[in-house]
């Protein structure tokens, strides 16, 4: 090693006056050293105080320049010299450098700055301040026959794309284009894996989403699919899940998705739909998912249900009611509640048998498919009085929800239990349906659902109150008594903060449980008179009104 301790003190003056042999021979023994033993060399460099040398001899015109940055880009392999580098003042000459023609010189410099900045997000956010992010994608269009500069870049793009700020940048770029051409030209797995990697995270973004679509990568995931969705090689495998995982990221932007559907009529759309009945679970996984994101308009889901989409998912989800795929269940319900949200679509897949095909999974243990199920079921009922009925009288159905309602651990499906048990009520205006739920235990958590965080469920849920007071009260007497609805309307007409409609909906419901006599007695013990007279004065009128005559019905019955 003592040719290296004479290489760095000879450095230190050359790099300021010698010639360039006598230069180069110095740098050509620093990577010598750093090749046979990265760490001990690097650790020298440091104690030399040569790394400052370095930044004077980072200039396009010095032909030593290649060598200076690659050995910079040697010792930044070491986490303890990339700090050392930075103070160094290395960054700005090796931004510079990007600028310069001589391939060599590019690459090691892009090799160098990837390896002082390597898990720095704010080194990153620097290099993306300083503009290289433009630069890199020229780079990328001028030298994509050089596979080492290509590859240079795409790991840069792969580090960058990660950070937030970085996507507003490349979308300004014509990235999107360069990276489809360049993957319509690999062969290699390897290789498409490396683009693939740089995709999925720039994908993200909305702008670059379109920007993929118009320059022709779906067309290229496509063909992936057809090569691979046969195959049984693990390569191949795992190439089809990034092709169709890539396709359904693309859907989820408003633009692209609706370029892509191209009003039911694109072929894209044809394509994804012969997903569904395939025998490979992601592909019918993918394929459920991308008819989940097209249906995010109603226009979309109009057309879909009409061209006979719904038959196709209810077959899917016949294929997995039995130990079937949690993930395609989970996705093919996604799409049918899609599916249900506009209002001419309801009955259709009602009569065509979609609450029967969903209630197959009632059975299910696995969270993410109840919480679909359920959103299913609520959207399908919603202004339909004999679905609701229908469904509300089903036993089976109602104590599940009832056993979902106290599913603690999970804050969706219980929300969502709770809201469906409300709109079963609400919808079918059913004696016999309260009945259901007052027989299975439900009564309970509606009036919990009464206090929700949500406004929303507040609502439905004083509003499926106010139906069993006015229909079903003696019945469900007692399930209201020990669940303290009085106090906890009570509660809500007291809280200044409770939203105009709860307070409305909770005088509505005082005045229906004046019919009972235990609940008219806790009504006259909590001196509900004092807190509905202030409301009188209350700014919105529909309050202030129902206030009048909730006061007038209270003053007459005490």
């Amino acid at each position: 090693m003592d040719n290296l301790s004479d290489a760095l003190k000879k450095l230190k003056i050359t790099a300021v006056d010698s010639t360039t042999d006598s230069l180069e021979g110095c740098l050509d023994c620093l990577l010598q050293a750093l090749a046979q033993n990265n760490t001990e060399t690097s650790e020298k460099i440091q104690k030399s105080g040569i790394l400052q040398v370095f930044a004077s001899l980072l200039t396009p015109q010095s032909s030593c320049t290649a060598k200076v940055a690659n050995i910079i880009a040697e010792v930044a392999k070491n986490e303890f010299m990339r700090n050392p580098c930075v103070d160094a003042g290395l960054i700005q000459p090796l931004v510079q450098l990007l600028h310069c023609k001589d391939q060599e010189v590019l690459l090691q410099t892009g090799r160098a700055l990837g390896n002082i900045c390597y898990d720095s997000h704010i080194l990153q956010s620097q290099l993306i301040n300083m503009g290289v992010i433009p630069t890199l994608v020229k780079l990328l269009g001028i030298h994509c026959q050089n596979a080492a500069l290509t590859e240079m870049c795409l790991v840069a793009f792969g580090n960058l794309a990660e950070l937030e700020s970085s996507k507003e940048q490349f979308a300004y770029t014509n990235i999107a284009e360069e990276l489809v051409k360049l993957f319509k030209k690999q062969a290699e797995h390897d290789k498409k894996e490396m683009i693939f990697e740089v995709l999925a995270p720039l994908a993200e973004n909305d702008v670059i989403k379109l920007q993929l679509v118009e320059a022709g990568l779906v067309e290229c995931l496509l063909e992936i699919v057809q090569k691979t969705v046969n195959s049984d090689k693990e390569e191949d495998i795992a190439e089809l899940k990034t092709a169709s995982d890539l396709m359904v990221l693309l859907l989820l932007g408003d633009e692209s998705m609706q370029k892509l559907f191209e009003g039911g009529k694109g072929s894209v759309f044809q394509r994804v739909l012969s997903w569904i009945p395939s025998n490979n679970h992601q592909l019918q996984l993918a394929g459920a998912l991308a008819i989940a994101n097209f249906a995010r308009n109603d226009g979309n889901c109009i057309h879909m249900v009409d061209y006979g989409i719904v038959q196709k998912l209810m077959d899917l989800l016949d294929r997995h009611v039995e130990d079937g795929n949690v993930t395609v269940q989970h996705a093919a319900l996604s799409a049918l509640r899609n599916l249900a949200i506009p209002v001419v679509n309801k009955a259709k897949m009602l009569s065509a048998g979609v609450a029967e095909a969903v209630l197959k999974f009632l059975r299910s243990e696995m969270p993410p498919v109840q919480f679909k199920l359920l959103g299913t079921l609520r959207m399908l009922i919603d202004a339909q009085a004999e679905a609701a009925e229908q469904l509300g009288k089903n036993m089976k159905l109602v104590e599940r929800l009832v056993e979902w309602c106290e599913a603690k651990d999970h804050a969706g499906v219980m929300g969502e239990s709770n809201r469906l048990l409300s709109a079963l009520i609400r919808h079918s205006k059913s004696k016999d349906v309260i009945r259901t739920i007052v027989q299975s235990g439900g009564i309970k958590h509606l009036v919990t659902m009464a206090t929700s965080e949500h406004v929303i469920m507040q609502n439905e849920a004083l509003v499926a109150l106010a139906l069993i007071a006015a229909l079903e009260l003696v019945t469900a007497e007692k399930d209201l008594e020990s669940a303290q609805l009085v106090q906890i309307l009570h509660r809500l007409l007291s809280d200044e903060m409770s939203a105009p409609e709860i307070k409305y909906n909770s005088m509505v419901l005082i005045c229906s449980l004046m019919g009972s006599e235990p609940l008219h007695k806790e009504v006259q013990n909590l001196a509900f008179l004092e807190v509905v007279s202030k409301l009188r004065s209350h700014e919105n009128k529909t309050v202030a009104q129902q206030a009048s005559l909730t006061e007038q019905r209270l003053a007459v019955e005490s």
